[in-house]
């Protein structure tokens, strides 16, 4: 009886001590470099974001944030790698809408639901519908006509076969009735230079990282993705609008943690990159370059991933192969 009177302080101690640990971790995290890992090559929309979030987190913490570019397989090795990863909130992964769509595209080696905990959906762009400027269309109309008389002559590229570019592609010939030719690429950044340079001739890209191409004249801009027109290009139509109703497919970018990653640590990441999103220069930054900040909870975020796999996996089983 003395024993366990002798005792009850040291249990009830362990226990709140216990209680508290998770706080604790919370309010010294982090304590070292985070790791975010990239699964498309420098210079599209996921590595850029990544790369401004790195910048300013880096900032606020005090700590390095180390960039692990991973490119390929539709972004599924930079996922692996983060659900493999210790759940302490030091390698988590930036991803975009891919993520929700290479489920139906390949075997992954992970639940693209359960072996993470998400973060918050950071931002969205519209992609737009570009041509190389020798390609002789000034319409959504005329490249659906040039491609009916030339079926699978047109070349389109795309950072691979489990990306919104390219689900927006087979979207638009499932609609049009047209057939191209796919050149996938391991990054968006590759592909809008291939396309820059004449090698292929047609694709969606994210407005953030080719808008910039087709105001120089390097490429020309046919209509935008979205359901509505965009702020950056207010007198560009939608793909809707030049005669494809319901046309839809726009890309969004988020940040996921290992499953069991801890809870404050969760929300301490969504905290500090909502705060990032608001800044003043980062704000314009993404209002020249076409990004949607969003930051949205965890808690949305999930739903927004559960929501896409749904929507996507229905229409790729439509589909034929690329």
């Amino acid at each position: 009886m003395k024993l366990t009177k002798l005792l009850l302080p040291r249990i009830a101690a362990l226990i709140a001590g216990a209680s508290l640990a998770p706080h604790a971790i919370a309010q010294s995290y982090p304590a070292k470099p985070v790791r975010i890992v990239v699964g498309f090559a420098i210079g599209g929309g996921t590595d850029t974001l990544a790369r401004l979030l790195s910048k300013h987190l880096a900032g606020m913490w005090g700590q390095a944030m180390v960039i692990d570019s991973r490119p390929g397989a539709d972004g599924a090795i930079s996922t692996e790698i983060t659900a493999k990863s210790p759940p302490d909130g030091y390698t988590i992964v930036m991803i975009s809408n891919a993520h929700t769509i290479t489920p139906f595209q390949r075997k992954l080696a992970y639940d693209p639901v359960k072996d993470f905990a998400p973060v918050t959906l950071v931002a969205s762009t519209p992609n737009l519908l570009l041509v190389h400027p020798s390609l002789p269309v000034k319409s959504v109309k005329e490249l659906v006509t040039l491609a009916k008389s030339k079926p699978g002559a047109l070349t389109f590229g795309s950072s691979g076969a489990g990306t919104s570019p390219y689900l927006a592609m087979e979207l638009l010939k499932s609609m049009a009735g047209i057939e191209l030719a796919h050149v996938p690429y391991k990054g968006s950044g590759q592909a809008v230079i291939d396309l820059v340079g004449g090698h292929i001739q047609v694709m969606f890209g994210a407005i953030s990282t080719t808008l910039q191409f087709a105001k120089q004249g390097k490429l020309r801009a046919l209509a935008v993705s979205s359901r509505a027109r965009v702020t950056s290009v207010p007198d560009m139509m939608t793909v809707a609008e030049a005669g494809f109703p319901g046309f839809e497919a726009s890309t969004w970018y988020g940040v996921l943690a290992p499953a069991r990653t801890p809870a404050d640590i969760v929300q301490k990441l969504h905290a500090d990159i909502a705060v990032v999103m608001q800044l003043p220069e980062v704000k314009t930054y993404l209002a020249a370059t076409g990004f949607d900040a969003v930051a949205n909870t965890p808690t949305e975020f999930a739903e927004v991933i559960r929501t896409d796999m749904a929507k996507w996996g229905k229409i790729l089983s439509k589909l034929p192969a690329s």
